[in-house]
């Protein structure tokens, strides 16, 4: 996408660069490396190939797509979604760029999905129907969620298939099977692709579980017979590859939720994500077992447990529930609640109830406040105040650093390892996470065994080419700029908008209204100043004044033969009161003339 030039900063004044295409920079400022363009065929090209490269999910946490294409046969994993970083306000999220496909949407066979969770899944709506509405394969759960987001979005239709762990697909040249993994959502898989050059492996999001809440152990059996029979690649999640050790069992978590809640002298409320199933049913048949009612709070909760209940993944008595409008007809000691909001959202169940902002719940002194999840980075100081307000009104809090009441959903270093030794794939890709994460991931596979020509540390629409014999990280990169979602707006959000918006939120704004004469381009009467998240006006009456008087002499009607050049006029008032104010304020808002031609 072709940017306008930036403005001329004025003398003094740091203004942050526009950001070139495809080099939008990291979360905390660092610059991303410039993306590689084609640098002519490599010599794997010549011969049949696999090309693969990762739309979203090496750079960043979410976003997470893959893509695959051998010949005139193209599929997808996954098709994920961002949350939007400090630097973007007003975005609701953000998407796969898949331009690479543009006129092949013939060719896209399909789109698998390795589990429910909006970071897998939340492009689909917005990105399906413009390549070419190819069948979305995905396991009862994740199909369930799929459906209901599809119908909250109104979006046109699209061809979605549940499918079984046991299911082989055939999609053009490639087959497609599942291997069962463990996350922290039923329906949890590892996508298996035969392909004319080889296997290929993409984990999605996984861990080892021995005990696992309402789900069955990893296939063990099938995961090293996949790798006796020979693997050429596997692309491994990243996201706890830095951690050390092997990854707690949900069955940790429970036994220490149900001594919790059974020795809680008052309710219980227990904030976690909605997405986290086997959590929320963990929390459900504890409190059945304890003789304690449940109340769910937050729309994406409710509906989720709804399509869990109805596909048999939570088994409860109905009476169980009861609406939040109901737990004051109960005491205290009989109350569980599991709502949102455990990572300090502002409109989240929980901090609507820390703030008394909830129509019926409100935090009672003898409550104790679980947050059954980690803080996702960004988050912390929401977080943190959300615990302060909570505090505040008697509650007592527990987290996972306190006690075991949170098991990540992804491989720690000595998981990773267990799975590499069972595969033994003769390339190794670290996928879904920053950098940092991969790099990291990554060293797990060196420790391993696997030497540097044999793990690709990919960027975001880098192309890695396969043959039989021979693999290859290349140069050559597609695009994967992002593409922001705003409200019913897709990709019509640029980053010369969000540079406007950041001036705004950083500087304020400053309107000038003029009015001229049509004829002669004269002054007529006193131009009106307003001022939105600069100065208090009422407080600033001498900068006012000056501005106006500024402005009177800017708009001077030098010839007043001629008509007025509204353009000539805008720019000079822009220029010269941007220039005023710097010197005075050492800020540059933004600039907004009106001119009224009369």
């Amino acid at each position: 996408m072709q940017k306008p030039q930036p403005r001329r900063p004025f003398p003094g004044r740091r203004m942050r660069k526009p950001f070139p295409p495809g080099q939008r920079p990291l979360r905390g400022g660092a610059p991303r490396p410039q993306a590689e363009q084609k640098q002519g065929p490599s010599p794997l090209a010549s011969s049949p190939h696999l090309r693969v490269m990762v739309l979203g999910g090496c750079e960043e946490v979410g976003r997470n797509c893959t893509l695959l294409e051998y010949g005139n046969d193209i599929i997808f994993i996954d098709m994920g979604l961002q949350f939007p970083e400090e630097d973007m306000p007003g975005v609701d999220y953000i998407i796969p760029n898949t331009t690479y496909v543009k006129g092949k949407e013939k060719n896209v066979r399909g789109v698998i999905i390795t589990h429910g969770h909006y970071d897998h899944i939340g492009g689909i709506p917005h990105v399906v129907p413009n390549i070419g509405n190819p069948p979305v394969y995905a396991l009862p759960v994740a199909a369930g969620i799929i459906k209901k987001r599809q119908q909250d979005f109104h979006t046109r239709p699209i061809n979605l298939k549940s499918a079984k762990v046991t299911d082989v697909l055939r999609l053009g040249v490639f087959q497609v099977s599942f291997l069962h993994i463990n996350h922290n959502i039923p329906d949890s898989v590892a996508v298996v692709i035969e392909t004319p050059v080889g296997a290929l492996i993409h984990t999605g999001d996984w861990k080892f579980d021995f005990h696992p809440a309402g789900d069955q152990m990893p296939d063990f059996h099938r995961i090293a017979e996949i790798g006796q029979k020979g693997v050429l690649a596997l692309f491994g999640d990243s996201t706890n590859a830095n951690k050390p050790g092997h990854q707690i069992s949900e069955k940790v978590i429970g036994e220490e939720l149900e001594g919790i809640i059974e020795k809680a002298p008052g309710r219980v409320i227990i904030g976690t994500f909605a997405s986290l199933l086997s959590r929320v049913k963990q929390v459900i048949e504890i409190s059945e077992k304890l003789g304690r009612k449940i109340a769910l709070n937050g729309y994406s909760m409710k509906t989720n447990v709804e399509i869990a209940k109805e596909l048999g993944y939570i088994k409860c008595h109905r009476t169980t529930f009861i609406t939040p409008e109901q737990v004051d007809h109960y005491p205290p000691e009989k109350i569980v609640i599991c709502c949102t909001g455990a990572q300090g959202e502002r409109n989240a169940a929980l901090n609507r109830i820390a703030n008394n902002e909830h129509p019926s719940l409100r935090i009672q002194p003898d409550d104790t406040v679980v947050f059954s999840s980690s803080i996702v980075p960004g988050n912390e100081q929401a977080v943190q105040r959300l615990k302060d307000t909570l505090c505040r009104k008697g509650a007592r809090i527990l987290n996972y650093e306190m006690m075991d009441v949170h098991a990540g959903g992804h491989a720690k270093k000595e998981d990773i390892k267990l799975l590499l030794a069972l595969l033994r794939p003769k390339y190794y890709v670290p996928i879904e996470g920053n950098h940092f994460l991969l790099r990291e991931n990554a060293q797990v596979a060196y420790e391993m065994g696997w030497n540097k020509e044999h793990v690709f540390v990919p960027d975001n629409g880098q192309v890695m080419l396969f043959t039989k014999e021979h693999a290859e990280l290349t140069k050559e990169k597609v695009p994967t700029d992002y593409v922001f979602v705003d409200g019913l707006g897709v990709g019509d959000i640029s980053e010369v908008v969000l540079r406007d918006r950041q001036v705004l939120a950083e500087d304020g704004m400053v309107v000038i209204v003029v009015q001229i004469d049509e004829k002669t381009g004269s002054l007529v009467g006193s131009p009106d100043i307003i001022s939105r998240g600069f100065i208090f006006m009422k407080e600033n009456k001498e900068i006012i004044e000056e501005v106006r008087h500024r402005v009177k002499k800017t708009v001077v009607d030098k010839d007043p033969k001629s008509a007025a050049d509204p353009n000539y006029i805008r720019n000079q008032i822009r220029a010269e009161i941007g220039k005023f104010l710097f010197q005075k304020t050492e800020r540059r808002p933004m600039i907004l003339p009106v001119l009224i031609e009369v």
